[in-house]
């Protein structure tokens, strides 16, 4: 039976919960990068149980925040971040 408060079904794929994915993606990032890298799991792991192209739009939305912000961070380091990918 799903819980569609603690486990909604549309969060477990394969036996694995995605807010657990989402705590092992995240660990070392600092806040605002954790947060949009959750935001990006969390709607591409849900799109197609949920609100399909809807959700991979949130997603592809919460990618353009983290560029933008390691863009603004690289700007006051003087460097390029995305070169150390």
């Amino acid at each position: 039976m799903s819980d569609n408060i603690r486990h909604p079904h549309h969060y477990i794929r394969n036996g694995i919960e995605c807010i657990d994915a989402i705590k092992a993606a995240v660990q070392g990032l600092d806040g605002f990068e954790a947060y949009c890298i959750g935001n990006v799991i969390k709607y591409s792991w849900r799109w197609k149980w949920k609100n399909g192209v809807e959700d991979l739009r949130k997603a592809e939305q919460y990618l353009e925040f983290l560029k933008e912000y390691l863009g603004a961070k690289d700007t006051h380091r003087g460097g390029s971040s995305i070169a150390h990918y």
